[in-house]
């Protein structure tokens, strides 16, 4: 990424209606999911997360509306998934002024918090300064934002960094869109990098060394991508597809309870509106 002050992907929001409910789907995969975190007040929401070692997933749910919460509330009202995506800043403050002078109109940084349980039983803090690219701005339906960790060991706790499933990083998101060149071009340009043509057809928009790439794909080049994995339960439009790497696919198959094979899938209407997939590390 071109950026100066905000790096790879940092994690992916998949927002759901029921917090609670959708953290036991997820475990029943075979993720460990963190303690319920419970934001600030003035986000309004509470979240599981589920780390791996460089990125993570959040699910995320309202707690109590809010101005801030008002644009999932109202995503929320059509569908639960993948409505969001994060990248890591490193500078909060310095990103909205990168972005800005190259004429984005970024907001923040907002700061906030949540409690933490750690291992040992103690209580400490995670603290976290965001800043966002316009809600209008959702290249193939995807809501982009930057995080900057203020306090990483409250939220890189290695106890909850080692999954049943074999899961260790996320390799992929993949948004539907009616034109890949021209989301992938809108991405690129936000980001400051490039856009790749992929031998499909896809367009897929790197996010950093080690980090995962943001790909965007028509609806058959998505049903090409994984054969035999129903596509009930995505959007027409917007992230739809989540790729993670495994340190075993046969574990991974055998805990998730599918065939194994080159790789394991799990449908949209199993996994909170997200099409996942494993793919060997």
């Amino acid at each position: 990424m071109g950026l100066q002050n905000i790096i790879g992907l940092d994690h992916v929001v998949v927002a759901v209606r029921d917090l609670d409910a959708a953290a036991e789907v997820w475990r029943e995969l075979g993720f460990t999911v963190s303690p319920r975190g419970t934001h600030s007040a003035h986000m309004g929401s509470g979240n599981y997360t589920i780390m791996f070692g460089e990125d993570y997933v959040e699910l995320l749910g309202v707690l109590s509306p809010t101005e801030h919460n008002a644009p999932m509330r109202e995503w929320l009202e059509e569908r639960e998934g993948l409505e969001r995506a994060a990248f890591t800043a490193t500078n909060a403050a310095a990103g909205v002024a990168e972005l800005q002078a190259r004429g984005i109109a970024a907001l923040g940084p907002v700061a906030f918090g949540r409690p933490v349980e750690m291992p040992d039983g103690t209580m400490s803090e995670a603290r976290f300064n965001v800043m966002r690219w316009p809600v209008g701005l959702r290249p193939g339906g995807l809501r982009i934002f930057a995080c900057q960790h203020l306090t990483r060991e409250t939220v890189w706790i290695p106890e909850l960094q080692s999954h049943a499933n074999g899961a260790s990083r996320i390799l992929r998101l993949e948004m539907l869109c009616a034109d890949p060149a021209g989301a992938a071009a809108q991405m690129a340009a936000l980001i400051d990098e490039r856009a790749v043509a992929e031998p499909d057809g896809a367009m897929k928009v790197p996010t950093g060394p080690a980090r995962a790439d943001l790909v965007f794909v028509t609806h058959p080049m998505l049903a090409a991508r994984h054969p035999g994995i129903p596509l009930d339960g995505l959007p027409a439009e917007g992230a739809a597809a989540l790729t993670l790497a495994t340190n075993d696919l046969a574990v991974a198959a055998r805990t998730i309870g599918v065939a194994a094979g080159a790789c394991v899938g799990v449908p949209a209407l199993r996994a909170t509106g997200v099409l996942l997939r494993f793919e060997a590390a």
